[in-house]
């Protein structure tokens, strides 16, 4: 057995405690929204709100669950994280799969001519004319569509797959698989880690982003939550706020502001995406490692 020198025990010390610190400047902001949303308004503008409620109560939770609008935007949300993920994931490898085939022609020029793609764009005013003359303009589909290839996951995908066994493919086209066959029957399910992997950032990124609904989007039942979340912290006052909300509205609102309905949608809406994360962790460093080391 061998045992660790006081210098290496001094080490894994000063280790340990600067993992603990960064742990705690990354988990304190979450949890202090937390306190914040279970605290009384009135009570939490007066500051000095630092790990447990002063005043606790669930007020806040019963106006942002009472909001016929924040059902609406969740259902939104929940839809094009489900569809958006599904096809940008299922998309993005196809196109990666091809690229990673040796016998492709010109796939140099593909390779190229998405790479281009992620350091230029058309900007956002042609990119809006081009969005309403297609007919996606005010429709869902919007927020799915226009980002829907990932040439960043391409690229891991392609690494991925460059890096599987030849043997892999001979076997299965002696068996009569074409290359759809190939994919869907032997790649596809030797490549769960990548897939959960590069699943989990897609998700996460069409969870998050905001920017696309607030631009295309104009009909407020269309609109995702993370949209109704900025709405709410533009919001100035309660009175403001709660105008902007449906009519299922009713509880007792004099401890409430802003702040506090602010902190709570924030808690609403990082929640169920964070919820997700535990059920891939397994295969979060391995998919990740694969897709980007393997030559």
């Amino acid at each position: 057995m061998v045992r660790n020198s006081w210098n290496d025990r001094i080490i894994d010390m000063i280790i340990y405690t600067l993992l603990a610190v960064l742990s705690f400047t990354a988990i304190y902001p979450f949890w202090n929204t937390l306190v914040m949303s279970l605290n009384e308004g009135k009570d939490t503008a007066m500051g000095g709100l630092t790990f447990w409620p002063r005043e606790f109560t669930i007020s806040n939770y019963e106006v942002i669950f009472n909001d016929e609008r924040f059902f609406r935007a969740m259902g939104i949300s929940i839809a094009r994280t489900v569809f958006g993920t599904f096809l940008s994931v299922l998309i993005t490898a196809l196109m990666a799969f091809a690229l990673a085939k040796k016998e492709l022609k010109g796939k140099r020029f593909y390779m190229i001519a998405g790479i281009i793609t992620m350091y230029f764009q058309g900007g956002l005013i042609p990119t809006y004319l081009w969005l309403r003359e297609i007919g996606l303009f005010n429709n869902f589909w919007v927020l799915i569509i226009p980002g829907i290839l990932s040439i960043w996951n391409m690229i891991v995908f392609r690494t991925f797959f460059q890096g599987l066994p030849d043997e892999l493919e001979e076997s299965a086209k002696l068996d009569g698989c074409n290359y759809y066959g190939l994919f869907f029957r032997i790649v596809l399910p030797v490549s769960g880690p990548v897939f959960a992997t590069l699943s989990l950032f897609t998700a996460v990124g069409l969870w998050n982003e905001w920017f696309n609904a607030g631009i295309f989007i104009n009909n407020a039942d269309l609109l995702p939550v993370q949209n109704y979340l900025m709405n709410m912290i533009n919001s100035s006052s309660t009175a403001e706020m709660l105008s902007q909300m449906g009519n299922g509205v009713n509880v007792v609102t004099q401890t409430i502001t802003p702040k506090s309905l602010q902190m709570t949608a924030v808690m609403v809406v990082t929640l169920p995406i964070i919820m997700v994360y535990p059920f891939l962790q397994k295969y979060f460093v391995k998919g990740v490692m694969i897709g980007s080391l393997k030559e």
